[in-house]
């Protein structure tokens, strides 16, 4: 198959690229704005390969979307092209409304006019794999519940609202136009090349350099972690064997509250690099204030991949940390720039989503 994945540099999408080019036969067209999150450095070890393809452009820009979908002619989309951090959402909504919900829609609009000039073995083919989050469904208790693809929506920050918003639409071009589209939504993602304002990179870099470790309230929040190359793996499965018109839940099975994950990442640091002056990294955390509309727990049921796409996690918690953290410590060229250029000086979020 061919096909074009949206977001294409980001953390998530980056993760995708890679994964359809060293695990599969399939070709992909990466479509990216390159916004802040962006780095075209996170595929530099596919970019060379014949089977991929980068363009710069916006999902806003239905035209050039148009043209491009009649150029390539792709057998799926696969749509992660997003703002996701919660903070920033919290700052400044409105470019999650213009590319989240207005985004989703003229994306939609030209993928809806390219499938309608397909043959009919093309139409019956063809598949737009929404990505989204768990955020939409909003909060747990910290005892007990998971969310299915049943739990009813109830978004709590400005991000998880627009992705809400966009979910509905693209469920709605299905059961309207008959559209063949599929729906994931994840529990928050980690691992390599994530962009360091998110918690457990923002963890590993300030604990690297000896800086306060910022937690929100208490730290008991509760979020359900996945391995991005095991997101990754469960995202294509979705795109190319997914049912249209159903949604797919992605969770890890790994819950952890936010002090925990914190505390596992400085006593790992401590094994691996210690400190020269000896100091403990737990002495570094630092409890600020929380921010407005923080969910207390998200955690999500996975049975439905899990059972009809034969999808398993493979990394644990632990096993997924060890390698993120090692990564880290083995690649400051791609990290070290962006903490030295977009953040010197600033104060950086002190929980966040992958993206």
């Amino acid at each position: 198959m061919k096909i074009l994945v949206t977001g294409g540099a980001g953390f998530i999408g980056s993760a995708v690229c890679r994964h359809l080019i060293a695990k599969t036969e399939h070709s992909v067209v990466n479509l990216d704005k390159l916004t802040y999150a962006a780095s075209l450095t996170s595929l530099a070890d596919i970019e060379a390969d014949p089977r991929y393809r980068f363009v710069k452009g916006d999902i806003l820009d239905r035209p050039f979307v148009s043209a491009l979908l009649a150029e390539e002619q792709p057998d799926a989309i696969m749509h992660l092209a997003a703002e996701s951090h919660v903070d920033r959402s919290i700052d400044g909504p409105g470019d999650f409304i213009r590319t989240n919900i207005v985004g989703t829609y003229e994306l939609l609009e030209a993928a809806r006019a390219y499938w309608m000039g397909l043959d009919e073995a093309g139409k019956a083919s063809f598949r737009f794999h929404h990505v989204s989050t768990d955020e939409v469904f909003g909060d747990l208790p910290l005892d007990f519940g998971l969310f299915t693809e049943d739990t009813p929506y109830a978004p709590s920050s400005p991000y998880s609202a627009s992705k809400a918003g966009s979910d509905h639409l693209a469920m709605a071009w299905f059961h309207t136009y008959h559209m063949p589209v599929v729906l994931s939504n994840c529990s928050n993602n980690y691992g390599p090349y994530h962009f360091p304002e998110k918690l457990i990179p923002l963890i590993i870099l300030n604990g690297l350099e000896g800086k306060r470790l910022p937690v929100y309230g208490r730290g008991e929040n509760v979020r359900d972690w996945l391995y991005v190359d095991d997101h990754a793996r469960a995202l294509t499965l979705v795109a190319t064997k997914g049912e249209p018109g159903r949604s797919y839940n992605i969770g890890g099975r790994n819950e952890r509250s936010n002090l925990a994950v914190v505390e596992t990442i400085c006593d790992t640091l401590d094994r691996l690099s210690p400190m020269a002056d000896g100091l403990k990294r737990r002495s570094l955390i630092d409890f600020v204030t929380d921010r407005p509309g923080h969910d207390l727990r998200y955690a999500i049921d996975a049975s439905r991949i899990e059972t009809e796409l034969g999808w398993r996690a493979e990394e644990t918690f632990d096993s997924g940390l060890e390698k993120t953290i090692r990564w880290y410590l083995d690649n400051e060229a791609w990290w070290g720039p962006i903490r030295a250029e977009r953040y010197a000086g600033q104060r950086l979020g002190a929980t966040g989503k992958a993206s």
